[in-house]
């Protein structure tokens, strides 16, 4: 793996010697959860890790087109980019609890991929006619005003000469924005769960979208978000991992199941979509997620990677054979405080096997 990545949360804290110690462990990212109502506000947690750190990257795990303004997204995660010597990456998605909390659902397919689009204009310098970047609020116009000379269109002027492009992280689940994301990215992050058919059917869709557009896999980044539990004791791993696969387990199955799943699969997602409780997400302690019934151990055991550093080394290697080139891991800096030692295992085996790979 050429990246590898720790989840954030509501609990990522913002001090120095957290920012140091992640990146002493040799993670090569740590994303912050933009959640305004279940986490603190990710650019904030950001620059402080920026200032305290020299070489980990930093991205929002994930922003959405909703909660903020385009343009306020792209400024704040230059400002990152700026402020931590090119360190900053932009994650986004649809939405999930950041909007629920404010009572919606994720944004339409079509206002996402028109985001995206724009964020890439943004990024870049480049500028965006207000009629075609659309409202912003309830304001009138700028031409209601009068003034010798008014601003026409949307542009991070500020931006410092040299400043090399933050990259643009696509969360992408089912098969429409995978496809909308490949080619426009430079970087998409799965969240499809860790069984190796699953992924390749995900890896499937973004390079046939790629190739339609004429590209190939030069200039694109395919990682995934995984739950990962490492533990030599499989019994303790798999009690927190039945806690902790159901909110990725989500994202499968929270607009209609997507991609290839079994009997056993189909049955398990249908509980998540079934008897999600929304008013626990963040939670990774809550032991009742699912309304419907919990998951079943076989699930969670592919949906999932439980077990020894050996076990989730070769899970692990048998994905990156596939093409991916990151992965985001959800587990460390989640697992029980009385894991002592034991919580440190996948930074100090798992890590160095999968980078010396």
């Amino acid at each position: 793996m050429r990246e590898i990545w720790r989840a954030g949360g509501s609990n990522t804290g913002a001090s120095p010697a957290l920012a140091r110690a992640v990146e002493a462990e040799g993670w090569d990212g740590q994303m912050f959860m933009d959640s305004q109502c279940l986490s603190a506000d990710p650019y904030a947690l950001m620059g402080g890790w920026a200032a305290a750190t020299g070489r980990i990257r930093l991205s929002t795990g994930v922003t959405n087109p909703l909660t903020r303004n385009l343009a306020v997204t792209a400024g704040a995660a230059a400002t990152i980019h700026a402020l931590s010597d090119g360190r900053a990456v932009l994650g986004i998605g649809r939405g999930d609890s950041a909007l629920a909390y404010l009572g919606h659902a994720p944004v339409g397919l079509a206002r996402f991929e028109q985001a995206i689009g724009q964020l890439q204009v943004l990024l870049s310098g480049g500028e965006i006619a207000f009629g075609e970047f659309g409202p912003s609020g309830d304001a009138p116009s700028v031409h209601a005003l009068s003034l010798g000379g008014r601003p026409e269109g949307v542009r991070l002027k500020w931006l410092p000469e040299g400043l090399p492009k933050v990259p643009l992280d696509i969360a992408a689940t089912g098969p429409k924005v995978i496809a909308m994301a490949a080619p426009v990215a430079e970087r998409v992050t799965f969240s499809v769960g860790a069984e190796p058919e699953r992924m390749q059917w995900a890896l499937g869709l973004a390079r046939q979208a790629r190739a339609a557009a004429g590209l190939d896999d030069a200039g694109i980044s395919y990682g995934a978000q995984l739950v990962v539990v490492c533990h030599p004791d499989a019994e303790q791993a798999m009690e927190v991992a039945m806690h902790m696969a159901p909110p990725l387990a989500r994202f499968q199955t929270m607009q209609g199941q997507v991609g290839p799943a079994d009997a056993v699969a189909a049955e398990n997602l249908g509980k998540v979509r079934q008897g999600y409780d929304m008013t626990e997400h963040g939670n990774i302690g809550s032991r009742e997620r699912i309304v419907g019934g919990v998951l079943s151990p076989e699930f969670v055991r592919r949906f999932a990677i439980v077990g020894s550093p050996e076990h989730c080394i070769e899970r692990l290697r048998e994905l990156r054979a596939l093409g991916l080139e990151r992965v985001v891991v959800v587990g460390p800096g989640f697992y029980p405080a009385d894991w002592g030692e034991v919580a440190g295992l996948f930074a100090r085996e798992v890590i160095p096997a999968l980078k010396a790979g």
